[in-house]
């Protein structure tokens, strides 16, 4: 941030303004540099984890495909084939609907706004009413 220096006793108005003025560029530069730094984190940080689940994600895919193929054979030796399938996609239908309301749920805690920086503006445009002459 560039040196600030209190404003003379004998400058003038336009004086005063230019450099409340100049400052303030300076001031929402400096919270833009600062905004841009809190998105590029946390989007790196989703990054990696959204790499990391999509690995998770197809070792989970192929474990249940065959977990249930192994299921409904397994239910075939009790009742016909078709009853034991339909019996193990149902199950699944409903731990889907379950993991769906609940990632739903989850989704909405969800809050992609760079609070700091929002604060911080706050704080600086009530520090520039006061400056106002």
């Amino acid at each position: 941030m560039s040196s600030v220096q209190p404003p003379q006793a004998d400058a003038t108005l336009g004086e005063l303004f230019a450099d409340l003025t100049t400052d303030m560029s300076a001031l929402l530069r400096d919270e833009l540099s600062l905004a841009k730094v809190e998105l590029k984190e946390e989007i790196t940080k989703a990054g990696r984890a959204g790499g990391m689940f999509g690995g998770a994600a197809l070792a989970g895919y192929m474990t249940i495909v065959l977990l249930s193929f192994a299921a409904a054979w397994g239910l075939a030796e009790l009742m016909a084939v078709g009853w034991a399938f339909l019996i193990v996609a149902v199950v699944w239908g409903v731990a889907g609907t379950f993991l769906y309301f609940r990632g739903r749920e989850q989704f909405q805690k969800v809050h992609p706004k760079p609070e700091q920086t929002i604060d911080t503006l706050k704080e600086d445009i009530r520090w520039v009413k006061k400056q106002k002459p």
